[in-house]
């Protein structure tokens, strides 16, 4: 599934979109980036409530398809302004992080 299809499937707040065809291939939950950046999987959709500018920079070294904030966070400009920089597809969910774990498990086919 793209990210933007993963967008509008679950009704994702879009902050940024650099690649709206990247293929989503599963899902990741962190927010300790040093630990994300060692073992998030290329491809996936990065879950975290983290909104500050690094999120940008460890999203792209990790290569991952997305990055969502979850619980209604919303970046705090450098994110935004280091998302764009980098490329990073940006979305917002505004309920928990485990309801947003389930619907994108749901929406991959149990594959997140």
């Amino acid at each position: 599934m793209t990210v933007e299809a993963l967008s509008q499937t679950l009704s994702l707040q879009v902050f940024h979109l650099a690649e709206p065809t990247r293929e989503v291939t599963g899902g990741y939950c962190g927010d300790l980036l040093s630990w994300v950046m060692g073992r998030a999987p290329e491809g996936c959709a990065w879950l975290t409530i983290m909104s500050n500018g690094n999120v940008a920079a460890v999203a792209s070294l990790a290569d991952v398809a997305c990055v969502i904030l979850a619980e209604g966070v919303r970046p705090e400009e450098d994110l935004l302004n280091k998302a764009r920089g980098h490329g990073v597809n940006l979305l917002g969910y505004k309920r928990g992080a485990y309801q947003l774990s389930a619907a994108l498990a749901a929406a991959l086919g149990g594959q997140a």
